[in-house]
């Protein structure tokens, strides 16, 4: 996604060694910006993932965006965010985007479309 801004002030790799300490809950889906594969890089070191990302900021657009467990049409809107929100993508699958408001979640799938257009 072109043109995306990258807020590398706000999240950064974080120094020293990263590692779980116990036993974490895993959250329930849509709450926080975790995946199997993937997550919020300001989760580092309090969740576990394979890959940790520092987020895209967009602003969500006009009409609004419904974020969803899963990216279909026909997947039921679990949140949704307001038109001029913040969203911090972490993820592109063809024309949907997953990502959240911010860390604290929620997340989910929205579309691309359903972002503002990047300014040039």
């Amino acid at each position: 996604m072109s043109g995306a801004a990258r807020d590398n002030t706000e999240y950064a790799v974080p120094a020293g060694v990263l590692g779980l300490k116990g036993p974490v809950e895993k959250p329930a889906p849509g709450t926080l910006p975790l995946r199997g594969d993937l997550a919020h890089m300001a989760l580092a070191g309090i969740h576990l993932a394979a890959h940790y990302v520092i987020p895209h900021v967009h602003e969500v657009g006009a009409t609004g965006a419904g974020l969803r467990l899963n990216p279909r049409d026909d997947a039921d809107v679990v949140s949704q965010l307001a038109p001029g929100s913040r969203f911090e993508l972490l993820d592109v699958a063809g024309e949907w985007v997953w990502g959240c408001p911010g860390p604290q979640g929620p997340s989910g799938w929205c579309r691309a479309s359903e972002l503002a257009p990047a300014e040039a």
